[in-house]
């Protein structure tokens, strides 16, 4: 997923594999992960001529948000695991939440 994000546009098995060289990875192991990866939802892929160009569905931001989320529904108690989330942050952080939820309270 690091390769896709990092990626301005679409990629190829070939791309991907490039970017991993270090990881000395076989061609058919990158495609059967990308191609997971498409089955599960958080990759597209289109057609290239006989190739596969693959882009994630989400950006890492939106991602990592959903995973807060998940991770938030896990707790019996909401309130009290947001509250300590909000009072562990950075102030610039705080600084940012209050204004999300400030643009949200202008949404509504």
């Amino acid at each position: 997923m690091e390769v896709l994000w990092d990626s301005r546009s679409p990629v190829l098995v070939r791309d991907v594999m490039q970017a991993l060289a270090e990881r000395d990875l076989a061609y058919t192991t990158v495609m059967t992960v990308l191609t997971r990866l498409t089955s599960k939802g958080f990759v597209e892929r289109t057609a290239d001529g006989r190739a596969w160009r693959y882009s994630p569905v989400a950006s890492r931001e939106q991602y990592v948000a959903q995973l807060m989320l998940d991770a938030l529904s896990l707790t019996g108690d909401r309130e009290a695991a947001l509250t300590h989330f909000a009072r562990s942050v950075s102030s610039p952080e705080a600084d940012v939440l209050s204004q999300a939820l400030a643009d949200k309270q202008d949404e509504i």
